[in-house]
Formats: C-alpha cells, structure tokens, sequence
C-alpha cells in the first residue's frame, strides 16, 4: 500500500485549522458524527473555502483526496 501524500495534520494546516494530533483528534471528536446524509464539505462547521476545496479534491481526484476521505470516515465513526 502506497502511502499518502499528504497526512491529516497536513490537510488540517492546509484547511487553516489547528494542526497538531491532539488539535485535529479534538476537532474530530466534537463535530462527530457526521450524518450519512451530509456529504462532508456540505458539513455546516466549514467555511466556505473550506468547503470548496474539500469538493474540489474529491471530485477531481486530487492529491488531497485520499486523506479527504480519512477525514471524511473519521467524522462520520460515532467513537
């Protein structure tokens, strides 16, 4: 398995956030879980270039995608 481009504390760094591990577990942990129904980027604690960069890298594929996924799987696990 080849790994990841960029990691989480990256991706956070990138989004303008806290980006240390404790700082991102904690984001984690208060803003999940996120509903099935929600796609992540429509999540309502994003800004909203937040939110247009995480739906541009998933929808094109980007270098950012797969840790956009993590992201997206660890807020929608409810523990």
């Amino acid at each position: 398995m080849d790994t990841p481009i960029h990691s989480i504390n990256s991706l956070f760094a990138q989004l303008g956030l806290p980006n240390t591990t404790d700082e991102v577990d904690a984001f984690i942990e208060h803003h999940r879980p996120l509903p099935d129904y929600c796609l992540l980027h429509e999540a309502p604690f994003w800004t909203a270039s937040q939110a247009t960069f995480l739906s541009e890298e998933i929808e094109d594929d980007a270098d950012w995608a797969e840790v956009v996924d993590e992201l997206n799987a660890r807020l929608r696990n409810p523990v």
